[in-house]
């Protein structure tokens, strides 16, 4: 008997290894066949990322030979998933179309439609979890309601059994030459180049795209780097974090791989400082999955703030100010160092993206969804939950229970770029200035004008005095 055909329908687990809805379709059948979609509604966005859109097509690229050596092969379509989907498995007789959720609005909208559609044609639908390593509904609180703050649902999520990574894709059987061609007639396509889409972007990315460059930058984190993570990660000049975010946000390498990871390398810790350094790098795969838990919950996330009073907060929206900031020119060194790491590289230390977003939304006062977007249109790694999270979390309109908190450029480029290397390196005009001057700000008019750097375009002092005082007010 002839094994049915099964669709799996990539999205953000651009990968055969440890994905668990394609290890289910191979578990029914050898001729599963893979899909991706280029969706228009996401790829002519506002807010897409050239750089994101490179990491990606290098992701696909990667999956499409890692396909051939299973037996199969990946199919391009660039289509309305809701169209697209539907109209290939019927043209290649599929059984059923697999694929893995996702917690975000547009994700889980879409994915309705393809089911409904799916189902019209009586082709049968499989879906599973498998970017998290707890399902949304799995960790709640004692009252049976979804986590709105970060510790105790820590506490909850590390005491959790983790599952093991699932095998890889292997032994599966290809289309025939007849179906290849029904495919193309159903819409597939060549895998386009980026400017083909017409994007643009030459820098070389933070990581290698695809499966093999994700894994062994796992290894070569855990190793080593993880042990010292918990004192390395807050310094912008040293290589101290995983540099897997990306590769997490299109599913380049399985959440469960990355856990097993971490269980190997805490066996072979020897010391307190290194086991501390596993268990803060877990905290962070656990705040990853703490934002995409609540983006599931609160949809309402991706529009606006959580916290009631900041839905009518009088931001100022200087425009100037804000292309400043844009550009890595306000004048505050780490401020624009970080600035302009993100506009080179697509990419931007964690540390940094905390002081930024603090300098936006409290000393330039300019509404935090400028900046999510922002960062949005250039970052590899961009992902909306954690990006969105992240500047809920810096601007205190988020679920967080300490609502104001204001970082001091000064006082985190001093602690954390006590060399100044960093500022070095993003802000080469001001190689030659003093050290305690480059961390601190305190730059006279003079050198500013002499290497070519901005005048402080705020006087920060003034600026949190009346961002505090619009606070108290909106909270009266």
């Amino acid at each position: 008997m002839t094994d049915p055909s099964i669709l799996f329908w990539h999205r953000r687990d651009l990968r055969l290894g440890d994905n668990l809805g394609l290890a289910k379709a191979r578990d029914r059948s050898a001729k599963v066949v893979g899909v991706f979609c280029l969706d228009p509604q996401i790829l002519q966005a506002d807010d897409i990322a050239p750089a994101r859109v490179k990491y990606l097509l290098g992701c696909l690229q990667d999956l499409q030979k890692s396909y051939t050596r299973a037996g199969s092969e990946l199919l391009i379509l660039h289509a309305n998933p809701d169209q697209g989907i539907p109209k290939l498995a019927s043209a290649l007789g599929a059984r059923a179309v697999y694929w893995n959720l996702d917690v975000e609005p547009y994700s889980q909208q879409r994915d309705r439609a393809v089911r409904t559609a799916l189902e019209r044609d009586k082709i049968e639908v499989y879906t599973f979890w498998d970017q998290l390593l707890h399902e949304p509904d799995a960790i709640r609180t004692s009252t049976d309601k979804p986590y709105t703050v970060y510790t105790p649902f820590w506490k909850n999520w590390a005491k959790r059994d983790k599952a093991e990574p699932v095998p890889a894709l292997d032994g599966a059987i290809a289309l025939s030459e007849s179906e290849r061609q029904r495919a193309r007639n159903a819409g597939v396509r060549e895998l386009p180049e980026l400017a083909e889409l017409g994007l643009t972007w030459d820098a070389d990315l933070l990581l290698e795209p695809g499966e093999n460059a994700a894994r062994e930058q796992l290894e070569w984190f855990c190793d080593r780097p993880i042990f010292d993570y918990d004192e390395q990660r807050n310094f912008p000049a040293q290589n101290g974090t995983s540099s897997l975010s990306a590769a997490l946000k299109f599913g380049a390498i399985g959440i469960r791989t990355v856990w097993a990871a971490t269980v190997e390398a805490e066996g072979r810790c020897r010391s307190d400082e290194a086991r501390q350094g596993v268990e803060t790098w877990r905290k962070e795969l656990a705040w990853r999955e703490f934002y995409q838990q609540v983006m599931y919950h609160f949809p309402e996330l991706a529009e606006g703030p959580y916290r009631d009073r900041w839905k009518d907060f009088p931001w100022e929206n200087n425009e100037a100010h804000f292309q400043a900031w844009c550009e890595g020119r306000t004048g505050y060194p780490i401020v624009d160092a970080a600035m302009r790491q993100l506009n080179a590289t697509g990419w931007m230390h964690n540390r940094c993206r905390m002081i930024v977003a603090s300098f936006l939304t409290k000393d330039l006062i300019v509404d935090w969804r400028k900046g999510e977007k922002y960062f949005m249109q250039k970052l590899f790694d961009g992902d909306l939950s954690a990006n969105n999270g992240g500047w809920q979390w810096s601007a205190s309109s988020g679920m967080d229970p300490k609502p104001l908190r204001i970082f001091n450029p000064s006082s985190q480029a001093q602690k954390y770029d006590p060399e100044a290397e960093y500022i070095r390196q993003w802000v080469p005009e001001l190689a030659s200035v003093d050290t305690e001057c480059l961390i601190s700000g305190k730059i006279s008019p003079l050198e500013r004008e002499a290497c070519g750097y901005p005048q402080a375009i705020v006087d920060r002092k003034v600026q949190v005095k009346r961002f505090k005082a619009i606070y108290a007010e909106v909270k009266r």
